[in-house]
């Protein structure tokens, strides 16, 4: 059974890929390096054959060089090839350079790498209109100032703007419109889903599941039995649907855990037992990240798709307890209708974050401040 899907092709977004960056600068600082096969990585001759390939030119992709390579895989691949140590602090500060470019195009940058970026220029700085002159006018500008060259993808989704930034590399503009999309997807390897990684494709072949296509013709329900949550993710990306946003601050506004489950939830023990896990992995992830928040939210999607999000927010900072993010989260689902429907995702997430710098004690300054005083005075 096909279930609709939402597409918002209201926005325009940029994904900037810069071309083979460490090797590219490399090569820039060096040009005798332009027409060798150059590794971005210690020397295995050096370490004893220790060391990964960080990144490689397009020279030495050609014997079949990549990046996560074992060094040692890559002097047998090609012996003649140079390696250069990687100088991170020199490609950071060209990176800085590089997204102070962004910033005179969009403040919504989401940063996902030194070489890489997603941009949100539906209003941009320059008030352009067609994503594509803007595109140009950034691509060269990257060149005009680093001379370092950059592939550009733009679309109405990041899925879909990622999948154009690899399309045609390097120095390529590739957009793709929503009319497009479906014959774009259709045609799309399996291994090019982002998500889709080298333990899941054996799988997706064995299910005879090659390219956009094939998995357009399987229901979402199967693809959740196959995949978990990851199911439903696909489902929505073979339709053209990704709503996620450009996340530009920077500083984190919440942490959360969410799962979609088959089959579908439909008594209360099995809704608190599932509330119970998602409290422990909240609490997990907030400790990791030193954090705490104010503001529970619990997000509930039924077999219908209908979706409620209900949330609850205290006077002083949660206490990071498991068993309390749960209270919490039973006590929104009972202020909820049933649906006879079942439930198909539960997710619990915690807002309104600080970092926790000190102990969290709530006391009375100005009650203290007097206490003081009077006991200073007897």
């Amino acid at each position: 059974m096909d279930n609709p899907v939402h597409v918002d092709d209201s926005r325009h977004i940029l994904h900037v890929d810069m071309d083979a960056f460490y090797a590219s600068i490399e090569q820039r600082d060096t040009p005798a390096y332009k027409q060798k096969p150059l590794v971005i990585s210690h020397d295995p001759r050096q370490t004893g054959g220790r060391g990964v390939v960080t990144t490689a030119n397009y020279v030495a992709r050609k014997f079949g060089i990549h990046s996560a390579m074992p060094a040692q895989q890559a002097l047998k691949l090609c012996p003649k090839a140079v390696f250069v140590t990687p100088d991170f602090q020199h490609y950071r500060a060209i990176s800085d350079h590089i997204h102070r470019i962004f910033h005179e195009y969009t403040d919504i940058i989401e940063t996902v790498a030194f070489d890489e970026a997603y941009l949100d220029v539906t209003t941009n700085k320059l008030r352009l209109a067609d994503p594509v002159e803007l595109a140009v006018r950034l691509q060269a500008e990257i060149w005009d100032q680093t001379h370092l060259t950059s592939s550009i993808g733009i679309s109405y989704s990041k899925f879909l703007a990622k999948e154009a930034s690899d399309y045609r590399k390097p120095v390529g503009i590739t957009i793709i419109h929503a009319a497009d999309a479906h014959d774009f997807l259709m045609q799309l390897p399996i291994e090019r889903f982002r998500g889709v990684g080298k333990k899941t494709v054996p799988k997706m072949h064995d299910l005879n599941i090659q390219t956009g296509q094939d998995l357009l013709a399987w229901d979402e329900l199967d693809l959740i039995k196959q995949f978990g949550r990851f199911g439903e993710i696909l489902y929505q990306r073979v339709r053209g649907a990704d709503d996620r946003p450009v996340e530009y601050q920077r500083e984190r506004k919440s942490i959360g855990n969410e799962t979609t489950y088959w089959p579908f939830l439909t008594t209360d023990s099995e809704i608190d037992a599932q509330l119970d896990k998602l409290a422990e992995m909240l609490a997990k992830t907030v400790k990791k990240q030193q954090m705490h928040g104010r503001t529970l939210v619990l997000k509930v999607r039924y077999g219908d798709f209908k979706t409620k999000t209900k949330r609850t927010t205290q006077a002083d900072f949660l206490e990071n307890d498991p068993k309390l993010y749960a209270q919490m989260a039973k006590e929104i689902m009972n202020s909820l209708p049933n649906s006879p429907e079942g439930v198909r995702l539960l997710g619990i997430t915690l807002t309104g974050l600080a970092p926790i710098s000190f102990e969290n004690i709530a006391l009375d300054l100005f009650e203290h401040e007097e206490h003081k005083k009077y006991s200073d005075d007897n």
